[in-house]
């Protein structure tokens, strides 16, 4: 998987890391047990302060999406842990709620009910597309810088590897 930044985007920079790394768990790109890079190398491969990639890190250990393991570093939890679980619920809530505010905004600018339920319809199916299924936009890969999730060596990926010894 390949994280990216990018500077010029008004999001803060922990939360372009932290979007990416749920969407790769979204994609199926992480699977539970799989190692994120450590906070340092991801940091100095980004060009980013450390304590932007801990930001980062600690919110998605907090959401449940990851543990810390010691020396292990940040591994990708199963979806099954209480934590990631219960912020499945919140999650699908906010969802819903924002949802419903979306729809009555539509029809309030005179928008017609197939039009938004075809709309969310395909939001939804594109987010549980796979990764393969997504094309990558050429403005997009030029306004990105690139790192690959995993340090290997000097350039790194991310490795099917699981942290099963720590």
């Amino acid at each position: 998987m390949i994280i990216t930044i990018d500077e010029t985007a008004s999001e803060p920079l922990y939360k372009q890391i932290h979007d990416q790394v749920i969407a790769g768990i979204a994609t199926g790109q992480l699977e539970p047990g799989m190692s994120l890079p450590s906070v340092r190398s991801l940091a100095s491969d980004l060009g980013i302060n450390l304590h932007t990639v801990n930001k980062a890190y600690a919110i998605l250990r907090d959401e449940g999406y990851v543990q810390m393991r010691g020396r292990a570093g940040a591994v990708i939890s199963e979806p099954s842990d209480a934590g990631r679980a219960e912020k499945n619920r919140e999650t699908l809530s906010a969802i819903e709620d924002d949802l419903f505010k979306l729809a009555l905004t539509y029809r309030a600018c005179g928008g017609a009910r197939g039009e938004f339920v075809e709309s969310a319809a395909a939001q939804a199916a594109r987010a549980y597309a796979t990764i393969s299924d997504v094309p990558e936009s050429a403005s997009t890969k030029r306004s990105m810088k690139k790192h690959p999730a995993r340090s290997s060596a000097k350039k790194g990926a991310v490795e099917g590897s699981s942290a099963q010894g720590a």
